[in-house]
């Protein structure tokens, strides 16, 4: 064959798959699975754009913000977590894609963000997170735009305080001192469920010292059995066999909480280990992806949906995976390690998500002198924190403190 008649031969061959494809896809359109429908209506609080005018990255107090401004001068404003390994991704890679948009479409720009350019080639914890920053930031704005508490936005507010379980444990003290730090937590609190951290945080099977799990564990229920509920977190300590073994001693010393056992990638290790035991085990702080969390949850590999509102990528797609776990009959108890004005986001998720567990995470350890550039400060009364009831996440900043943060350039 000439080189003349192969190319024009090679064209029609193109065109015409071009056309099959085209046809293919005009009789098989394309149906968004279940986990990435809509979960909130944002438009009925709206009837005007909210155009997005400018985001940036404050630094203070070694500190980092988000804050966003409309075009109309209103502005959000969310702290973040561990911004210090994700600056390059937020300035580069998120924050230039919703310059410009309208607020009340974050549910299409969440997802428009990942679909942008090469980003989905970067998806997991270090995009998410920073896409979560400017979407907490984005939709305090739009509580302060339409004057409601952002549990209102996200489908109404269920609950006005939330009861919260002890968290915060260490690996660096005695057995003993772990023991009495909760037993003076519960005292001061009044809370209802504590979490100690057991095995040595991705291990190898390992301790901190040979016998602190067995002994803590069984002081544990010594000192605070029967008063409260007893949790675990073994930040995926254990293979399979040993992360049973611990199980079996956990139930033996009434836990009923079991977090992370196995390495939080090894999916069909951790359901080994909720196949074989009766208390809760709970999972999915690390995990990012709304298909995995599909899966895990189709495939009973927890029993408590624990993804992260930072992690994740958001309250939105937090939203998505609290429905997948309520048509499962699953708890949803977000992880979170946040305090002060950053612990917000886990009160508002909890306001108004149907499904959520007896208790949400807090971070507790000697009670520590109050901030004064943000309010309300959250205290622990008969277990309970109240939820903020002003306009969006409902923290307020001393407008001095603002003023001293420094904005970070790319």
């Amino acid at each position: 064959m000439k080189r003349r008649e192969f190319l024009a031969s090679s064209a029609s061959a193109s065109l015409f798959a071009g056309a099959l494809r085209a046809k293919d896809s005009e009789s098989t359109p394309y149906t968004p699975p279940e986990y990435a429908k809509p979960v909130f209506d944002l438009y009925k609080f709206f009837p005007h754009p909210v155009k997005i005018q400018s985001i940036e990255l404050l630094q203070g107090k070694k500190k980092y913000f988000v804050r966003t401004r409309s075009t109309d001068g209103a502005v959000g404003i969310a702290e973040t977590k561990n911004m210090e390994y994700y600056v390059p991704m937020l300035l580069g890679a998120v924050i230039p894609y919703f310059i410009g948009k309208d607020a009340r479409d974050i549910e299409h720009l969440v997802d428009g963000v990942y679909e942008q350019g090469m980003n989905y080639k970067m998806a997991g914890q270090a995009f998410w997170a920073p896409v979560a920053y400017v979407e907490h930031s984005i939709f305090d704005l739009l509580g302060r735009v339409a004057n409601k508490p952002l549990g209102e936005l996200m489908g109404g507010v269920i609950r006005k305080e939330v009861p919260v379980y002890l968290s915060g444990s260490e690996r660096d003290t005695t057995a003993e001192d772990e023991v009495e730090v909760y037993v003076q937590g519960v005292e001061v609190t009044g809370a209802k469920a504590v979490k100690f951290k057991i095995g040595g945080r991705m291990s190898e099977n390992g301790d901190p010292y040979p016998g602190r799990t067995d002994k803590m564990v069984a002081l544990a229920q010594k000192k605070l059995g029967g008063k409260v509920l007893l949790y675990s977190d073994a930040n995926g300590s254990y293979t399979a066999p040993k992360a049973i073994e611990v199980g079996k001693m956990l139930q033996a010393n009434g836990f009923v909480w079991y977090e992370e056992p196995c390495p939080w990638e090894e999916l069909g290790e951790t359901k080994k280990v909720t196949d074989a035991l009766d208390l809760k085990v709970a999972y999915g702080e690390q995990n990012s992806t709304l298909w995995q969390f599909q899966w895990l949850i189709d495939n009973q590999v927890m029993d408590v949906v624990q993804l992260d509102l930072n992690y994740c990528g958001g309250f939105v797609r937090a939203a998505r995976v609290a429905r997948m776990a309520r048509k499962a009959n699953l708890w949803i108890v977000p992880h979170n390690t946040q305090t002060g004005s950053a612990s917000v986001k886990i009160l508002q998720f909890a306001s108004s998500t149907k499904g959520t567990g007896p208790y949400m995470e807090y971070v507790w350890r000697k009670p520590q002198k109050p901030e004064s550039w943000y309010s309300p400060q959250f205290i622990i009364k008969n277990g309970v924190i109240p939820v903020p009831t002003g306009p969006g996440l409902g923290i307020e900043f001393d407008p001095e403190f603002l003023q001293s943060l420094a904005v970070v350039k790319a």
